[in-house]
Formats: structure tokens, C-alpha cells, sequence
């Protein structure tokens, strides 16, 4: 059984890599084509002509449609054969499969399971996206060569920061702070305060604290199956952990949205949201290359875990307190996919 949710939304690509030519990216195992039809409408399709099995990446736009770089046979958004030429008449089989792709957040979101139950409403939602006040540094993208449930144990374990984040996002004072977790249906979030202690070594390059200690929330979210939200609140200790005074502190949303390629490679595409230093572009530019260290940091533990994992069959020999929460996280992901393959079962009957 595979270890992915078709049911649900995926990241695909951001909008601006999708251009006058088609683009290709391989999705839950399977190739996908994105491109724009000549009214200008994004859809995917399975990369693959139905004649002899090139991929339609290998093709042109026209003003037709997607056309095979082989023999020219063209295709529209919905995969329907619309064109050969020199012939007439069009195979009833000369189709492609179709999948269902929406636009939100800069980005295009592909639906790889039943096309019926593709619901816009079930897209991901994303607080203070275009708000005033917040400022937004997006397009992130990255190719991290492991399973994408490694990443979700990376994403939901604030123990690790110290350790593997030194010079980005670690905090020394944080390394004997207990992690608690709380749990709903659709997320699970693993956090920690930090009362009374000193300003990481990122808090400090955006902010001159002088001698002031601060009260540090680290709050790691995991949307199930595949969105992760890191809330990283700094505040002047001892004020009272509101909403509104989150917001007076320093604050950072990152957001990660994580692919599935294949059983051992994922699509890392990731977007952060602050309510400081809005406007200042050298700034963001400037955090953008600490935020890719910093995932760059975590994929090189991935890679190293994957590479460990293959050669000894298993994922772990031992657990600790601190997987509880990627624990949980990975019983939920494993749940819906069970639950998802059971379904199909029954309707095969």
C-alpha cells in the first residue's frame, strides 16, 4: 500500500514557475504536465501521449493546446484529443488523464485522487496572506531526497532547532525545555514556551534587545497530510500570552507544503509570513537566504536519515519522549491513508 492521501490538495508549482512552455513535475509517483490552455486557464495532465507514451513536456504550446513533440497530436486542458495531423478521425482512447488544479497563494494546488471529490473549499487557508501589517516572502521551493514523513517527524520536533539550527534558529536555553502537544482532527500542534531567556541569535539581527530577556513560543503545527505551520513568538517576558500581544512581539509564520515525489523524495515548497520590517525588500532577501540555510540544514539530516533507513530496513530502533508528537502526527497521516484504500476496496466490489 502506498503511504500517500490522494484525497487531498497538493502543492504542484508556484505560479511563476509555470511559463510558455509546459512543465513537468513527477507527483505521488506520477508525471504530471502543467501549462496554461490559450484562454489562459491552468491544467494538469498526466505526462504521457496516449500514442506511443512521450512525454507531452517534451511538446509546444499552441493555440490549439498542448501539443506531442513526437507527431503532433494536440490535447486541451481537459486531455481530449482535439487535433492529429493528417488524419481526420480521433481515437476514442486518444485521451489523457486530467487532473483537477486550482490557483491560491501564488501557487497551484493539484487534486491526484477522485476527480469528483476535488472541493475548492477543502484548499488550505492561510492567515494574513495579503494583509496589511504582514509582509510576505514566498516562491520557496526546495528537492529534499527523502520520505515525506521524515520531513513531518523533522517538521513537528521544536527538540531538534538547538542542535541542527546553531547559527539560524537555535536557542541553547531551549534544549531542556519540555515539548507538550495538543491534538484536533485535522492537526496536531507540538509547542513550548521559553519564559524569561535570551533572544535567539535570529532575534537579535532583527532586533537590538540590549540586556532584555523575552518569552519565546514555538509553536509547531502539522495540517494533516501535508501543511506545516511554525508560529514563532517573541515578546517582552512576563507579558500575558495573548493574541494581540503575540502580535505586539516579533512574529514569524512559516508555512511548508510537502509533495510527495516518490517514496523517497519530496517537493519542499514553503512561504513565511512577519508582522515586521514590512516593505523592506533587502531585508526579506536577506531572511530568505537564512530560511534556505536553515531547510537546507534539516535536508541534509533527511538525506543522511533516508540513506541510514534503506540500508537497515527499518526507521528507527528506539523511541523517545520527544516523538510524540511526529508520532501522532504519522498515525493520523497513516489513518487517512488506510481509511482512503479501504474505501476504494469497497467501491471496487
Amino acid at each position: 500500500m502506498s503511504s500517500f492521501a490522494r484525497n487531498q490538495w497538493y502543492a504542484a508549482a508556484w505560479l511563476s514557475e509555470i511559463g510558455d512552455v509546459p512543465f513537468g513535475r513527477r507527483i505521488l509517483g506520477e508525471p504530471v504536465v502543467i501549462f496554461r490552455d490559450p484562454e489562459g486557464k491552468i491544467c494538469a495532465l498526466m505526462d504521457r501521449c496516449p500514442h506511443r507514451l512521450v512525454p507531452l513536456t517534451m511538446g509546444t504550446l499552441t493555440e490549439r493546446g498542448l501539443q506531442c513533440g513526437y507527431h503532433g497530436m494536440v490535447f486541451d486542458g481537459g486531455g481530449r484529443c482535439v487535433h492529429i495531423p493528417g488524419q481526420d478521425m480521433i481515437p476514442p482512447r486518444a485521451v489523457v488523464r486530467s487532473y483537477p488544479i486550482a490557483e491560491r497563494y501564488g501557487m497551484a494546488w493539484i487534486w491526484m485522487g477522485e476527480a469528483e471529490r476535488a472541493d475548492p473549499a477543502l484548499l488550505p487557508h492561510i492567515p494574513h496572506y495579503g494583509d496589511e501589517g504582514w509582509e510576505l516572502i514566498g516562491d520557496g521551493y526546495q528537492h529534499h531526497p527523502s520520505n515525506y514523513l521524515n520531513i513531518v517527524e523533522n517538521l513537528m520536533d521544536p527538540a531538534h532547532t538547538t542542535f541542527v539550527h546553531k547559527q539560524t534558529i537555535g536557542n541553547p536555553a531551549a534544549k531542556s525545555e519540555p515539548v507538550k502537544m495538543e491534538k484536533t482532527d485535522d492537526y496536531i500542534v507540538a509547542y513550548r514556551w521559553l519564559h524569561n531567556s535570551p533572544p535567539s541569535p535570529m532575534d537579535k539581527q532583527i532586533k537590538d534587545f540590549g540586556d532584555q530577556q523575552v518569552d519565546r513560543g514555538q509553536f509547531f503545527y502539522y495540517y494533516i497530510p501535508s501543511m506545516s505551520r511554525v508560529d514563532i513568538i517573541t515578546m517582552p517576558a512576563g507579558l500575558e500570552k495573548t493574541e494581540e500581544n503575540f502580535n505586539k512581539g516579533l512574529r514569524n509564520n512559516s508555512y511548508k507544503f510537502l509533495t510527495p515525489e516518490t517514496e523517497t523524495a519530496t517537493h519542499f515548497f514553503w512561504l513565511h509570513l512577519r508582522n515586521y520590517k514590512v516593505g523592506d525588500r533587502a531585508w526579506s532577501e536577506r531572511m530568505h537566504g537564512v530560511f534556505e540555510k536553515t531547510f537546507l540544514e534539516d535536508r541534509d539530516i533527511e538525506m543522511a536519515m533516508q540513506c541510514s533507513q534503506d540500508e537497515a530496513g527499518v526507521r528507527q530502533f528506539v523511541a523517545l519522549e520527544i516523538d510524540r508528537a511526529p508520532t501522532v502526527a504519522l498515525r493520523m497521516i497513516d489513518r487517512m491513508v488506510r481509511n482512503e484504500a479501504a474505501a476504494e476496496a469497497v467501491a471496487a466490489e
